[in-house]
């Protein structure tokens, strides 16, 4: 596969008629040049504050952020300006954080959105960084941010089935809410492995179903209001499957159920969110009558 190709995307992308618009907005952010910014890896990503831009500055910045609406990962502050995004992904994350050293590692973050976990990724100071996401509007998002963070990280508009015939290996790889959206998960889970070097490890979340059976539920359509979902696996199936793909060292982390504290309606965000999608007489169900949003995640290692 000549990857080359599709990495055109990236700039081809620019000149379509719904994403231009986001283009030229941000153009007009970058021409704002600070340097030696504040930065804060907290749960609010932060960079620069509000003393740091002039009046015309600061007001360039809130109309390149709302230009970019909707902000579904976050939450971020840039330059005092808080984007309070649908995601507070910072949950997930401080989640996760215990079960990872990114130190030196060659690390990629597959369905990436607008890199809001790689930039609290570079705290640990990997050796690289590279985020694969084909979304244009998550690309300026980052794009945006990434411009006074002025990391290192490659944003690629790329996907999961790309990641094989990338030009290296990944130490550890992060898919953090995407099996669930292939119609191929054990295939899906195959291309991670193949994107491994020896020894290298997965920590992987989605969505689950309770039960001890190697089953899955199939939604019939929708699930949640989500159009591109699936399978979702009970415990036992999940571990079949990454079995199957090439993983041993096979761990639980944790199982969560989504609640409107992690995901909710904002003014930086759609006009929908967790609280539409749930049967609004028995919040154990989703509107379609599927058992509500619960997570499981896993982390597993290459077997050699």
């Amino acid at each position: 596969m000549n990857l080359e190709i599709l990495q055109n995307k990236k700039q081809e992308c620019r000149t379509w008629k719904n994403v231009e618009p986001w283009y030229l907005q941000l153009q007009e952010a970058c021409k704002i040049e600070k340097s030696d910014l504040e930065i804060d890896y907290g749960d609010w990503f932060s960079v620069g504050k509000k003393e740091d831009l002039t009046n015309d500055e600061y007001e360039v910045i809130v109309e390149t952020a709302k230009k970019l609406i909707p902000w579904r990962k976050g939450p971020f502050k840039v330059f005092g300006l808080e984007i309070d995004s649908e995601w507070q992904s910072n949950i997930k994350y401080n989640l996760i954080r215990p079960y990872f050293n990114l130190k030196d590692k060659v690390v990629a973050d597959i369905g990436c959105n607008n890199g809001y976990y790689m930039f609290r990724m570079l705290e640990d100071k990997p050796k690289r960084l590279i985020g694969f996401d084909p979304s244009p509007l998550t690309l300026h998002q980052f794009e945006f941010i990434n411009h006074f963070v002025k990391s290192d990280i490659v944003y690629e508009m790329l996907g999961v089935e790309h990641l094989e015939f990338y030009n290296h290996k990944f130490d550890f790889i992060f898919m953090l809410g995407v099996l669930y959206h292939r119609p191929d998960p054990v295939g899906t889970l195959k291309s991670l492995a193949r994107g491994l070097n020896s020894k290298g490890e997965i920590l992987i979340d989605t969505f689950m179903i309770d039960g001890e059976d190697e089953i899955c539920l199939t939604p019939n359509k929708r699930y949640s209001k989500i159009p591109n979902i699936y399978f979702i696996p009970t415990i036992p199936a999940l571990k079949n499957w990454l079995e199957r793909a090439g993983f041993e060292n096979i761990e639980v982390l944790a199982t969560t159920v989504t609640t409107s504290e992690e995901q909710r309606k904002t003014e930086w965000s759609f006009d929908q969110s967790l609280e539409d999608f749930l049967d609004e007489n028995d919040k154990t169900k989703t509107v379609e009558g599927y058992p509500a949003p619960k997570r499981v995640y896993i982390k597993a290692r290459k077997v050699l």
